[in-house]
């Protein structure tokens, strides 16, 4: 799922590919996309874009309007945008909308069967505040602000990360890299955090945001974001399953859960104790090894 550095570098493309420009239409093949209905989506034809912003993970672009337009775009996991000649055909299978400028196309494409982009159109600052989850700016935060949004409720941090009311914009993969870079178990409850280990998840936090931002940056450079994927070939953890960490050389590992997993480096994070994998411990039941030495016998004897 585009997360804040990925919603980020589309937001600042789109302010320059069609900031100042009319939409003259929007096409939709996937009804299931549009979840609004007043003001119609046709009230956005021929209105000029007056700015984009990040919400969040949704990128929202501004109408000229009284009241002012917005239209709201959450990507979901795995929607994306790409920009195009004007009035590309829309693509059967991914293809969900084409929104049409004089200059090019943006259109929206979502992988999987599953089809979770949404888009509203809303009217006024107050309609466009109720898509707000409320969570804090993390890249605006202090520290006195970050500890009390992360204290709020005792949470495992993955879980106070990557809920949208406590933090804007953090999901499932920079969750994973701002873990390992704080040195932190995913499972740790927050309010067992002592102060140190506060300012070292604050640190983290911003470091890592900012750092993958700049990446992210550097790489669109001038262009359109074309590359946005679940994960980073660079990043250190998140879908790097079995490969060594990149501060210590043990294999980073993982928690298997739905259709998502959190991975983690046992021996950075969790003091060598190994977290257990609910597909895994299920069938080891008390044979599960606790610690690394224990995987790797485990896994020598097999």
């Amino acid at each position: 799922m585009p997360e804040l550095p990925e919603i980020t570098v589309y937001v600042e493309a789109l302010e320059r590919f069609v900031a100042g420009e009319p939409l003259e239409r929007v096409r939709v093949r996937s009804p299931s996309l549009v979840r609004s209905y007043d003001p119609p989506l046709s009230a956005a034809h021929g209105r000029t874009v007056t700015g984009v912003r990040r919400m969040g993970k949704r990128v929202v672009l501004c109408m000229e309007a009284e009241p002012a337009l917005f239209l709201v775009l959450h990507l979901m996991v795995t929607g994306r945008l790409r920009w195009r000649a004007p009035g590309v055909t829309i693509p059967r299978k991914l293809g969900l909308a084409a929104f049409d400028f004089p200059e090019g196309s943006l259109l929206l494409t979502e992988a999987g069967m599953k089809k979770k982009a949404t888009l509203h159109l809303v009217a006024g600052e107050e309609a466009l505040a109720a898509h707000d989850r409320g969570g804090l700016e993390p890249l605006d935060a202090d520290l006195a602000a970050f500890r009390e949004a992360i204290t709020r409720e005792n949470r495992t941090l993955k879980r106070a990360l990557t809920d949208p009311r406590i933090l804007s914009g953090i999901g499932n993969a920079h969750s994973d890299e701002i873990l390992l870079e704080a040195r932190l178990s995913p499972l740790k409850r927050s309010r067992d955090l002592g102060e140190e280990e506060i300012e070292r998840l604050h640190e983290a936090t911003k470091r890592s945001l900012r750092d993958w931002t700049e990446t992210l940056r550097a790489e669109v450079g001038d262009g359109f974001p074309e590359k946005i994927t679940a994960f980073h070939p660079d990043m250190a953890a998140h879908g790097k399953y079995g490969e060594p960490c990149p501060r210590c050389g043990s294999p980073i590992q993982r928690i298997r859960y739905a259709d998502n997993e959190t991975n983690y480096c046992a021996t950075c994070q969790t003091g060598g104790r190994l977290l257990a994998d609910r597909a895994f411990s299920r069938l080891l039941r008390e044979d599960w090894p606790r610690s690394l030495e224990e995987l790797e016998g485990l896994l020598g004897g097999s």
